[in-house]
């Protein structure tokens, strides 16, 4: 009988690890759609933060253009096309960094604190949140490189020295390298000019932005998750409120976004600067960046952009974890599994197996 009870707890082990990975890859598809579907959605905020960032290295630090005027440059020189250049590189980069980063952060968060259980709660959650995105860097950093640049070049209209647009003559910015005609093109123009060195330009100012932005976000949204319920279970707030995941995910999703961003813009402007610059090298490493941007432009410097990554993220962000959780809700509970914890807690449900032992 023990040996029968050993089998059958043994089984129930697999078969909920079977169902649990076959949830995992859901996650890595809903992140991927997710992710996507806020970077689509948002890309025209963010070629304009792109182009705030990088004017010191296109047109100098005198007479940088604010957002009002920045919008209206793109508009009147390359029109809607402008907003939405590199917008496939773009989404190419958020598939791949949306799929790694909601794939493996429910396993990531599990093994920490099942293996370092002083990591428990909100170091659990920024731990998780870290992995999954430095997963998706590998293929993430190339894309964000070409999307950049794509980004501050515009449309082919905007390589003339002087734009003619409804008989104003705009003048347009200095041009470092290639035009690009696409992400292909941008790619094997980057390999052949710079090699793998190009592609991966700012790749460790990158991992210094988006790892803790990444933590923190994820730390943030649990956070704010855990303040949901408290006041929820003290009645100030109705109960439809955290059942409704989707809505849930848009507000909270928003908020540990934006604040996220804004906290990690100094670290954005380097890496926005370091990747933009081409072959022409104006810093020479991450420490160099921050040295020189911090004497020439000082804290406004730092936080330049600031505002439209804010506008950018707190959107997206929401965006993206309202699709998670709702794919999560109308997809994953159709798998059939009564053994199987929420999806937003996957691992087995040891207790069970020993009360069937």
């Amino acid at each position: 009988m023990a040996v029968q009870s050993s089998t059958s707890s043994e089984a129930l082990a697999s078969k909920n690890v079977s169902h649990g990975h076959f949830i995992l890859w859901r996650e890595f598809v809903w992140g991927a759609v997710a992710g996507a579907f806020g970077e689509g959605m948002m890309h025209p905020v963010d070629t304009i933060k792109t182009r705030l960032q990088s004017q010191a290295i296109l047109n100098g630090l005198q007479n940088q253009k604010n957002i009002l005027q920045m919008v209206r440059y793109v508009w009147q020189v390359d029109g809607l096309k402008g907003f939405f250049r590199g917008v496939i590189p773009g989404i190419t980069g958020s598939l791949a960094t949306g799929a790694t980063y909601f794939g493996v952060i429910e396993s990531t968060k599990k093994w920490t604190e099942d293996s370092h259980p002083s990591l428990r709660g909100h170091w659990a959650h920024f731990i998780a949140g870290a992995v999954g995105d430095t997963l998706g860097s590998f293929v993430y950093v190339p894309c964000e490189v070409m999307k950049q640049r794509m980004q501050v070049q515009g449309t082919i209209t905007s390589r003339s020295p002087v734009v003619v647009k409804d008989g104003i003559a705009i003048k347009s910015g200095t041009q470092i390298y290639g035009y690009y005609t696409g992400m292909f093109h941008a790619g094997c123009s980057i390999w052949k000019t710079q090699g793998l060195k190009g592609l991966y330009a700012g790749y460790l100012s990158t991992l210094a932005r988006d790892v803790p932005f990444a933590g923190l976000m994820v730390m943030f949204y649990e956070a704010l998750k855990d303040v949901t319920e408290y006041v929820e279970q003290r009645g100030i707030c109705s109960p439809n409120w955290h059942g409704n995941h989707s809505f849930e995910g848009l507000v909270l999703g928003g908020l540990a976004g934006g604040l996220s961003a804004y906290l990690t813009t100094p670290l954005d402007v380097v890496k926005t600067r370091l990747q933009v610059q081409g072959s022409t090298l104006r810093y020479t490493g991450w420490l160099d960046a921050i040295r020189i941007i911090w004497a020439t432009e000082g804290m406004k410097g730092m936080f330049r952009g600031s505002i439209p990554r804010i506008t950018w993220y707190i959107p997206a962000s929401a965006l993206t974890f309202m699709a998670v959780e709702f794919l999560r809700d109308h997809f994953n509970g159709k798998v059939p599994n009564d053994n199987l914890r929420d999806v937003r807690r996957l691992s087995v449900d040891k207790k069970s197996l020993q009360e069937v032992a």
